[in-house]
């Protein structure tokens, strides 16, 4: 296997994301010995903003950041290499891609496994972007603490909002949960732990149309026609897939934008991997567990691929 020269930046793998997946991949790709550069904007993924993860097997309850920090430790001591950047592109083709980052670093690398996660998905109504940073969130974990004795609103009904929800209500007064469905779709546990919650109170079956306010957000209007008075509104409701780097490879995408995938995690294209919350694979759970899976999966095919690639020549 070539060897890694953090002077000339080149690797067997360049492994693009550092969340779960990633990190995962490149402590397994370490294992296999091979030579490893992790390009990320900052370790961790969207886990890290989460206050409270009880479904990590072997641990009771951890925060996401403290989760991470132990898995970025574990990779920089089998000899992980980072390149804390965001990337903006990559091309080439197998034993040859260049990844080429927006401080003007360039890496390049025999393979590349993807493990770029997902971006938050906006409402999209009027309001939202204006006060942005006002009152309207996208991290609970964040942010509570600014709205000690305020009301909030939280949209949407997954495990992420419904947790959130849980987190905000030890420093809020009062937070609302508005949810499009007539239930929560959250795991069971927490739902349960919500609903007896007396500082939460779930508005099913509705939508915000509008984020009001003057110098901070002061009210939303629901699709009904409601006005709830609240001093923040934290959106809670999905991911969506980032194309950019994706789409100029080639790879092949699901409808929602996804990379698809087979059972070890290879893409439609020769020497490029995927692994996490991008990828169309482990029907679409979206889970730590799940992230690491398919970190570990894609870098047992890596390692299968560039050993029967050198075999060959």
């Amino acid at each position: 296997m070539a060897n890694m020269s953090e002077k000339d930046g080149r690797a067997d793998v360049a492994i693009i994301g550092a969340g779960m997946a990633g990190l995962t991949a490149a402590i397994y790709c370490l294992r296999f010995k091979l030579p490893v550069m992790v390009v990320a904007k900052e370790a961790g993924g969207v886990i890290t903003e989460s206050a409270l993860v009880e479904n990590w097997p072997g641990v009771k309850s951890t925060s996401g950041m403290e989760l991470m920090e132990q898995v970025r430790a574990q990779a920089e001591a089998l000899g992980a290499q980072f390149v804390f950047d965001e990337v903006t592109s990559i091309s080439g083709v197998f034993g040859a891609f260049t990844v080429i980052t927006a401080g003007g670093q360039k890496i390049e690398a025999r393979s590349v496994l993807l493990a770029t996660g997902c971006e938050r998905r906006k409402l999209g109504v009027p309001g939202e972007k204006e006060f942005a940073g006002r009152g309207v969130s996208y991290c609970a974990t964040c942010d509570a603490f600014f709205f000690r004795g305020k009301t909030v609103a939280v949209i949407g009904g997954s495990d992420s909002a419904v947790g959130s929800a849980e987190l905000l209500s030890n420093f809020a007064d009062k937070v609302y949960i508005i949810y499009r469905r007539e239930s929560l779709r959250a795991e069971p546990l927490r739902v349960d732990r919500a609903l007896a919650n007396p500082k939460i109170e779930v508005i099913y079956k509705a939508t915000v149309k509008s984020i009001e306010g003057g110098d901070t957000v002061n009210a939303v209007v629901l699709d009904d026609g409601r006005r709830l008075d609240v001093n923040g509104v934290f959106v809670e409701i999905g991911f969506d897939p980032s194309k950019k780097l994706s789409e100029p490879l080639g790879l092949a995408l699901d409808e929602s934008g996804f990379i698809n995938i087979d059972e070890g995690c290879r893409t439609n294209v020769e020497g490029v991997f995927a692994a996490g919350d991008a990828t169309s694979g482990s029907n679409r759970m979206r889970q730590l567990v799940t992230a690491a899976a398919e970190g570990a999966i894609a870098s047992e095919s890596v390692y299968e691929f560039l050993r029967k690639k050198t075999l060959e020549l």
